[in-house]
């Protein structure tokens, strides 16, 4: 079997992580231009000012896709880029660039698929209460109009918001990002309302301009599984999956939150600030709403805690995805297990808990259109003789994609696979070290660019679409 025609084989980036040129061009600081400088925040102090300078070099990094025979690039838009100050006036050379980025992608025959929000929201607006202040929603309808109607004359693939639960979790309760707040419960869950509603007014301002593409949104893909079979630890991986799935899909699937999370919020007084026109909408939005993209990596393997404990308090060095750390309300656990693989970062290789667990999103969620917007291995790749081999990258996506086409042949609609990631970046935590691209990139000459053996090996994958799988 061969992957179909319509099924989009890409890889993705994210502006943060490889524009640099952090203030060039009338370029707004970000959130990440100012914590990423306060000492200890990220991995040896890295930051994003250069990153792989992506920003000069779009041209020479594009052209290397095209080589690799991408069909599509999901990269995402700096905020600051476009609205320096994120709600006021807008710089043209923001626009300018991203034109050209297009541009150049299609010149090539690359599909465009843009993220509107990858984590680097304008600091104007994050020193205004970030994602938990209202205005923050407004400004992101204004900035999202701004992107349609500059770009979706050749842009016909729009996602909105990328992870929603990472710099949720990470910004509200554990510290990691912006704005740094440690368990902060009641933020959490309004800054994640507040992201729902931005993305429904999106989707209704896009649909209003008769672009006729398509919106979704992305959403990290964590599907929990009880370690065994006992009672507490498979109620343990229903808890789990209904704050770390079900918060996040059934609002904008259902149009709705949860009954299960929304009685538990109300009982403990976290039910966050939300107005009738604002659950009216997402209900409306969710009609609209065209596609979820997927990012995932591994399943979570859970137990209940069954102790007292005390908060945990999670840090960077606890915050990077390993399990073992307790759920934010001392529910369960993530577990690693003797008879798993793991990644060197202690990220699970399982390619069977992405099946079961895109089996588990149709049954909730019937038919609705998928993409793999992430998927990859973050390594330290070995450079032998020269040739950078990375065997590991390659059997990893080898095994997602096997995992894929079967889902296919199973009737689940997915129509795309976007490898994480199209080139080495910079990572939040882990600064250089944590590799995923398919092409290299030395930071000890020049940023020189330099194409891996999965570089190679993806291609041949695309050119036969799979047919060896």
């Amino acid at each position: 079997m061969k992957f179909p025609k319509d099924f989009l084989f890409g890889a993705a980036s994210a502006s943060y992580q490889v524009e640099g040129a952090w203030n060039e061009d009338g370029k707004g600081l970000s959130n990440w231009d100012v914590f990423s400088k306060i000492p200890g925040k990220t991995f040896e102090n890295t930051n994003g000012d250069v990153a792989i300078d992506h920003y000069h070099r779009y041209k020479e990094d594009i052209k290397l896709m095209a080589e690799m025979g991408l069909e599509s690039y999901r990269f995402s838009v700096s905020w600051a880029r476009i609205i320096p100050d994120g709600d006021g006036e807008i710089n043209e050379k923001g626009i300018e660039f991203y034109n050209n980025v297009i541009d150049e992608c299609l010149k090539y025959g690359i599909v465009p698929f843009v993220t509107l929000y990858h984590w680097d929201l304008p600091q104007n607006l994050e020193a205004d209460g970030g994602w938990v202040n209202k205005r923050t929603i407004r400004a992101f309808a204004k900035y999202a109009e701004v992107c349609f109607e500059a770009f979706g004359d050749r842009v016909k693939h729009w996602i909105t918001f990328n992870e929603t639960v990472v710099f949720c979790t990470l910004g509200y309760l554990n510290g990691a990002h912006p704005p740094g707040l440690v368990n902060d419960q009641k933020k959490y869950f309004q800054a994640t309302h507040n992201v729902f509603v931005a993305h429904a007014e999106a989707v209704q301002i896009y649909k209003n301009l008769r672009q006729f593409g398509e919106i979704g949104i992305t959403h990290v893909f964590n599907p929990a599984f009880s370690i065994d079979g006992k009672e507490e630890n498979i109620f343990a991986s229903m808890h789990a999956n209904h704050y770390q799935t079900f918060w996040y899909y059934d609002p904008i699937l259902k149009g709705e939150y949860p009954s299960y999370v929304v009685d538990a919020l109300k009982e403990k007084g976290l039910t966050p600030d939300w107005t009738e026109a604002e659950l009216t909408l997402l209900k409306d939005a969710a009609d609209y709403n065209d596609f979820i993209g997927l990012n995932y990596y591994q399943p979570a393997r859970v137990a209940k805690i069954n102790e007292t404990i005390e908060s945990t308090k999670i840090d960077r060095d606890k915050a990077t995805g390993k399990p073992g750390n307790p759920s934010f309300d001392g529910v369960y656990r993530t577990v690693m297990m003797e008879d798993k693989v793991y990644t060197k970062w202690g990220w699970e290789i399982s390619s069977e808990g992405f099946l079961d667990g895109l089996r588990m999103l149709k049954e909730r969620y019937g038919d609705v259109k998928l993409y793999i917007t992430e998927n990859g291995l973050g390594d330290e790749d070995p450079i032998i003789d020269g040739e950078i081999v990375d065997v590991p990258r390659i059997k990893y996506i080898e095994e997602h994609l096997t995992v894929i086409k079967s889902a296919i042949s199973e009737g689940i609609n997915l129509k795309g696979y976007y490898a994480w990631s199209v080139i080495d970046l910079l990572s939040w935590l882990n600064g250089y070290k944590k590799q995923y691209g398919f092409i290299y990139v030395d930071h000890k000459n020049n940023l020189e660019r330099k194409k891996k053996l999965s570089f190679h090996w993806y291609k041949h994958i695309i050119e036969t679409r799979g047919e060896e799988l």
